[in-house]
């Protein structure tokens, strides 16, 4: 069947219509024309793949990656990287158009080199095997390297696959790390392992989550601040454009000059150090043990006395502050805000919002909530996961009692 692709969805999918029906290519760019095989049909889609192409869109490059279309870690390799980015910033405007009915003012999307950029990665391992899973299998798709780890941690992975085809060995699942400036490397080894000599260059190992080595954890830099980071330790995956996203938020907080600001959803405390010295105070909460762990550590690391962190769901917490609390920055997992969360939010009635998000749609969401007591100023869009269709966004919102 010959369709022509018509635009890009939200996940990076060609569309087309079969009979009036919605159906999402893989691998496929507006303008094309393709030959299709239809590989699903439900009641309100068709999923299809393109077997040829008839006419190719002027923005499609080679890809360079062995394992595209086959690991399922990018959707947008094909597509020049421009045109990546034009896509995510129109992307933005459409979810937040779509989900929160409200006319936002957009920014340029800030975008940096689009490979070899993360600085953290999980490998995993079946029959003596290292690589990533292929989507919603358990089929392993065995890698030897990706364009998109830092260089540091694609040289390490050869090694890795040979403990893993030791008969000896058990290997479940390796989690690699390393610093912003890609000069030490941590890695977690879960399952069965005999000996581990040939990972001597290693700067912090793990076996089954205990450390044998003397380090215990390796330090990395967003800006003039240092973090310690475990190996768990949340951190923002992107080792060149998180700095960008950090200033982002301090210019924002070095302009209202909060007496007391509210770090939700904290993780290792980095956002609320980084911006710490324009404020009186800065609560961080967070539920995991281990970042709060960390975030008392980097609190010391730069010391940072202002600043304190609460182990807590942040929803079952979040009723116990009081209206004294100036800005509020929110940076939740990629399902957006609880309605207990943002009920006390408006309740304690911040003048300032900054809402950071990995997720378009579920930020639409809640800023659709939100604008019943706030008006979103911008979103700002950053390209933090290149080749994929993902996007971060930084949106600031002002209360409307406070406006002139």
């Amino acid at each position: 069947m010959k369709v022509k692709i018509e635009k890009l969805d939200h996940f990076g999918r060609g569309i087309t219509y079969i009979n009036d029906k919605i159906c999402f290519v893989l691998n496929a760019l507006p303008l094309e024309i393709v030959e299709l095989k239809i590989i699903k049909e439900t009641k309100k889609y068709y999923l299809g793949i393109a077997t040829d192409y008839i006419e190719l869109s002027p923005d499609r490059i080679i890809e360079k990656c062995p394992y595209y279309n086959i690991c399922g870690g990018c959707q947008l390799e094909h597509l020049n990287y421009q045109k990546e980015n034009e896509y995510k910033q129109k992307k933005v405007l459409e979810l937040v158009r779509q989900f929160s009915k409200l006319e936002v003012k957009v920014l340029d999307i800030e975008y940096q080199e689009p490979s070899f950029y993360r600085n953290k990665v999980t490998l995993h391992g079946t029959n003596h095997k290292l690589g990533y899973y292929k989507p919603e299998t358990n089929e392993l798709i065995e890698i030897s390297s990706c364009r998109l780890l830092d260089s540091k941690i694609n040289n390490i992975i050869p090694k890795l696959q040979e403990l893993a085809q030791n008969k000896n060995n058990e290997i479940e699942e390796i989690i690699i790390r390393t610093d912003n400036q890609s000069e030490k490397l941590m890695i977690n080894i879960n399952g069965k392992i005999d000996d581990v000599s040939s990972l001597r260059e290693v700067d912090v190992l793990s076996i089954n989550n205990k450390v044998i080595t003397k380090e215990k954890q390796i330090i990395s830099k967003i800006g003039p601040k240092k973090y310690y980071l475990s190996i768990n330790s949340f951190f923002q995956v992107n080792k060149t454009l998180t700095e960008k996203l950090y200033n982002e938020i301090k210019k924002i907080v070095q302009e209202k000059k909060p007496n007391t600001v509210l770090d939700l959803y904290c993780g290792a405390g980095t956002i609320g150090i980084y911006i710490s010295e324009y404020a009186n105070k800065v609560i961080g909460i967070d539920c995991l043990p281990s970042n709060i762990i960390d975030a008392n550590k980097n609190k010391e690391l730069n010391n940072i006395f202002n600043i304190s962190f609460i182990e807590a769901k942040v929803a079952n917490i979040i009723d116990q502050f009081s209206k004294n609390i100036d800005l509020i920055i929110v940076d939740p997992p990629r399902a957006g805000l609880d309605k207990k969360t943002l009920i006390h939010i408006k309740r304690i009635n911040p003048e300032t919002i900054i809402y950071v998000s990995c997720d378009p749609a579920t930020l639409a969401r809640d800023l659709k909530e939100l604008a019943l007591n706030y008006t979103v100023e911008y979103i700002k869009p950053f390209n933090m996961f290149p080749r994929t269709y993902h996007v971060e966004c930084v949106s600031v919102l002002h209360r409307k009692s406070l406006e002139k």
